[in-house]
């Protein structure tokens, strides 16, 4: 244990030193802070938010039902309501089509694009589907079912369920390479599993470490990068070619999210502690993190929009937390009602 904290500690000074440089040489993008906030309100927790480029929408999950908020006037314009337990959407704009994971029931909801009206409701194969994600290669919707150590296979046309894969552990965020592979986080083996979209079979299985209990993830696919945050505040870079880890970079404490923006080369960790860890890809097997942004306390889960580099991240107030309790050894703080805003960071 001694030997890998030594390593970790000499990494993050080491990042440090490279951090200094690269700000002194005017890395793109390492200017992010908050430029606005959206003052969104309503009631229930929240879990994922995603934003959809092509109808300048950010779809935030609410607990039972979910916001939909217009990003050219930054304000909300609509709501899905019936999700129970949402946690993840995840949309298809050549279909019209979007999914909410409903945690609660087990269920998928597709609803339609433009209306938000409710097409229809799938019955998953594992219990509390957490993350969803659409694979293009497949036109598949996956579920990654938190309770149920699998992740459940949807024709996003048809809504029909293709099949179930088991994954050996409780899946938390994935993404697509877009041509066939899928990449899971499994919290509880810290591993990364590497899975046949078309054929429904487990490829590769990768430990992560140092990095453990990954939860976010995102992807460089033009350079087969995957970024795995953790929560020992630590990001994990793997080549899903070897399953290797290239490096791991030092984050804030309380990461849930994720992201990559291919255009500026920045990968991205949202940390509940309020800071949001900005990393530089300098090549394929260098990467230095070059900022530190100031956000606000809580907002841990994150959507980036690759069209106008924007980040989105869901937070609120909150009140001191209750007396412990036998059940509830450590209480999470309540949530202040009427409080709940998107943070808008931008260059």
């Amino acid at each position: 244990m001694r030997v890998r904290c030594s390593s970790i500690f000499f990494c993050f000074f080491a990042t440090m030193i490279a951090s200094s440089t690269a700000l002194a040489q005017g890395v793109p993008g390492t200017s992010y802070h908050v430029v606005g906030k959206i003052a969104a309100g309503g009631e229930g927790g929240w879990d994922y938010l995603i934003a959809d480029t092509t109808s300048e929408r950010l779809y935030v999950s609410r607990g039972t039902h979910v916001m939909v908020v217009d990003l050219s006037r930054d304000s909300v314009i609509g709501d899905i309501a019936n999700t129970p337990g949402v946690h993840g959407i995840a949309v298809v704009p050549s279909l019209g089509r979007g999914f909410t994971s409903n945690g609660r029931d087990t269920t998928v909801t597709i609803f339609d694009l433009r209306t938000l009206a409710p097409i229809a409701s799938v019955k998953v194969t594992g219990r509390n589907p957490d993350a969803i994600v659409y694979d293009p290669a497949s036109s598949r919707v996956f579920t990654f079912n938190g309770g149920g150590a699998n992740t459940t296979a949807i024709d996003a046309a048809t809504g029909a369920v293709a099949g179930t894969i088991e994954l050996g552990g409780k899946p938390e965020f994935a993404v697509s390479d877009g041509r066939g592979t899928m990449y899971v986080n499994i919290e509880d083996k810290s591993e990364v599993v590497a899975f046949d979209s078309k054929g429904l079979t487990v490829r590769n299985r990768w430990p992560v470490a140092p990095c453990e209990e990954p939860s976010g993830m995102a992807m460089d696919r033009a350079n087969a990068r995957l970024f795995v945050v953790c929560s020992n505040k630590l990001m994990a870079v793997l080549d899903p070619a070897t399953g290797k880890v290239v490096t791991a970079l030092p984050i804030g404490q309380g990461v849930d999210a994720a992201g990559f923006d291919p255009a500026t080369g920045l990968a991205f960790a949202s940390n509940g502690e309020g800071t949001l860890t900005v990393v530089h890809e300098d090549s394929p097997d260098k990467f230095t993190v070059v900022g530190t942004v100031a956000t606000q306390r809580g907002a841990r889960t994150m959507a980036l929009d690759p069209k106008t580099h924007r980040i989105y991240l869901s937070t609120a107030q909150f009140g001191p937390p209750p007396a412990p309790t036998t059940e509830r050894p450590n209480p999470r703080p309540p949530m202040i009602p009427g409080t709940f805003t998107i943070l808008i960071l931008d260059r």
